[in-house]
């Protein structure tokens, strides 16, 4: 990947921590009302599932240099794995205790590790199979 193509990547990934951030801590007041379900589902936790599946995505496109071989390619997802746990975290941590117009929801943190782990197992099979496509 060309060096304009990271930096724009990068550039992408740090606007997206941003965007969730001002979701998670934004107080939006007016804001149209919707189904609180779908499929069963609570629509917060598909919204809190939908923000944090690209986390692992972004990460790998912006940082993908790290991973050269198995092994890196492991230790880079475990790595952002943590890492957005710990936004994930931290969004939650922060809802409950600095702000009064929210609440940390431990079903919320369970549905950001859902998406977390599922985009990085994908983000480790797709690198992990195209470095075995490599010519040796």
């Amino acid at each position: 990947m060309s060096r304009g193509n990271k930096i724009a990547f990068q550039i992408i990934f740090w606007l997206y921590v941003a965007g969730v951030l001002f979701l998670c801590f934004g107080h939006f007041d007016n804001t149209p009302s919707i189904p609180t379900s779908f499929l069963g589902i609570p629509t917060d936790k598909i919204a809190h599932f939908t923000m944090f599946f690209p986390f692992p995505i972004l990460a790998f496109f912006a940082f993908d240099r790290f991973t050269e071989t198995v092994k890196s390619t492991l230790l880079f997802v475990g790595v952002t794995f943590i890492i957005g746990l710990l936004l994930a975290f931290g969004t939650e941590w922060g809802q409950a205790h600095l702000t009064e117009y929210r609440s940390g929801d431990p079903l919320d943190l369970t549905a950001d590790t859902i998406a977390l782990l599922i985009s990085s197992v994908v983000v480790a099979v797709v690198d992990i199979s195209k470095q075995k496509k490599k010519p040796v």
